[in-house]
């Protein structure tokens, strides 16, 4: 029985350790509209399956993050309840940002136009009936 060298470990490990920040970010991104959340969990999705299949289940079978990655990969219909409650998260987020957080001109519209254009890609695909 052969054991794995150890680049092969400090790799998997790497990447699981990669992996977990970028669950880590892609769960901050659902409530923080900078952060963008599918990027973040596909990358995720990336390393877990190339690490760890025990890891990658979890992520793809986990109530709140899984729907996100599932609907992206699988090029299906999106519920139309998670279309609207990442629409509804994502402006509610974006508005706070927007009154709260900062006082330049620049940044509100720069803001609202990345709102408005996520608003149209996640519109733009097509939805699946419950």
């Amino acid at each position: 029985m052969s054991q794995p060298n150890k680049p092969m470990i400090i790799k998997k490990y790497l990447y699981i350790t990669l992996a977990s920040i970028f669950v880590a970010l892609g769960a901050v991104g659902i409530f923080l509209p900078l952060l963008p959340t599918t990027p973040f969990l596909l990358l995720s999705a990336y390393f877990y399956m190339n690490s760890s299949r025990k890891h990658l289940r979890w992520l793809l079978n986990h109530k709140y993050l899984g729907p996100y990655i599932k609907s992206y990969l699988s090029k299906e219909r999106i519920p139309a309840r998670l279309k609207a409650r990442t629409i509804t998260i994502m402006w509610l987020t974006m508005l706070s940002t927007i009154i709260f957080a900062t006082d330049k001109t620049i940044v509100r519209i720069i803001l609202f136009i990345i709102a408005s254009a996520v608003t149209i890609h996640i519109l733009s695909k097509k939805t699946k009936k419950e």
